[in-house]
């Protein structure tokens, strides 16, 4: 299998899921409610986060749903926010996340540069806060491409964001490999044509992912040796 591209997941992929986006949530729902205890577990139920138990029901939208989808979601809830103040809420609070990786990025994606690689990231954040939480990490460097789910390419499990590194990068899906911790990225790899691998530093377990993946790993520090075998 020749693989010449790397595109990533963002948030459960580059960084631990529930240790970013857990606090973020409660945050999210804080401001929101107004810190008012009833409102704050009505949001809660909404977007499938207890905000009392800092933990997410395994069909939260926030998992793999974009802003614009919470937004929606919380749509007429809440009379003193619209939809566009919720987007500017939580993009404005996901730029002010603590991340955490599951390995050291630097020295894994210097190695697969070093490969030849093209290197991209795919997410269903906002591109402004995905674009923060890369430099902050000291890793947008090794990317060739960014997009989030305003980009103007739609979001996951659609593959526009996926089509458009290919055709930035030049190269053919099949050669390209989709590394993500949720079905929605799965699906979007398939869709594109890609190899699809799936990791378990998200909220979706092995059970979940195998079907829709080509190979589970544990984590992307995995990446190196798989390519090696794959090879």
């Amino acid at each position: 299998m020749l693989v010449r591209g790397i595109l990533f997941d963002k948030d459960g992929t580059l960084f631990n899921f529930a240790e970013v986006w857990e606090d973020w949530a409660s945050r999210l729902i804080a401001e929101l409610s107004g810190a008012a205890a009833p409102l704050a577990r009505k949001i809660g139920d909404i977007v499938g986060f207890d905000p009392q138990t800092r933990s997410f029901h395994p069909d939260s939208i926030i998992i793999a749903g974009t802003p614009q989808d919470i937004a929606a979601a919380l749509n007429g809830h809440l009379p003193d926010w619209d939809s566009d103040e919720i987007i500017t809420c939580a993009n404005r609070l996901a730029q002010e996340v603590a991340l955490k990786s599951p390995v050291p990025l630097v020295p894994l994606l210097r190695d697969l540069r070093a490969r030849g690689l093209k290197l991209g990231v795919a997410t269903n954040d906002a591109e402004a806060p995905a674009r923060a939480h890369l430099g902050d990490a000291g890793i947008m460097a090794f990317f060739d491409f960014l997009a989030g789910y305003d980009s103007g390419f739609g979001a996951k499990p659609a593959p526009g964001m996926l089509h458009e590194f290919c055709r930035i990068t030049g190269l053919d899906p099949e050669t390209v490999v989709m590394v993500g911790d949720s079905v929605h990225d799965m699906q979007a790899g398939r869709a594109a044509g890609m190899v699809r691998v799936a990791v378990l530093t998200g909220m979706a377990d092995r059970d979940e992912l195998a079907p829709h993946a080509d190979v589970v790993l544990a984590h992307i520090g995995e990446l190196p040796e798989w390519l090696k075998n794959a090879g």
